[in-house]
């Protein structure tokens, strides 16, 4: 995670650094990574029409993390070339994963 992105981000006491896919450097909101660098393109969680909308302004494109085809349906990745955009799409990740209710843990 790029280290200005990062320090913002690790303010927030609920913000955490971790992996994402693999060993990605990420950020975690309650466990739940919403945002990693993956080679050099910033990979956010966000819901299916905001990464759609993503993918039809040419900003991003849907993550492939095994890049075999099977595009992920919530996971944007973000190239370089939009950087100035990386903070708002972090922020915006941040508020979709950390506002989803934790599912019931089973027994």
């Amino acid at each position: 995670m790029p280290q200005g992105v990062a320090a913002r981000f690790l303010a927030d006491p609920t913000v955490r650094r971790g992996t994402g896919f693999g060993s990605s450097p990420g950020l975690r909101v309650r466990s739940k990574t919403f945002a990693m660098l993956q080679g050099s393109e910033l990979v956010v969680k966000l819901s299916k029409q905001r990464v759609d909308e993503l993918v039809a302004s040419g900003t991003g494109a849907r993550f492939d993390p095994r890049h075999d085809g099977r595009l992920m349906k919530e996971w944007a990745t973000i190239p370089v070339r939009h950087r100035s955009d990386w903070d708002q799409l972090a922020s915006e990740a941040l508020r979709f994963v950390g506002s989803a209710v934790p599912s019931p843990k089973r027994r």
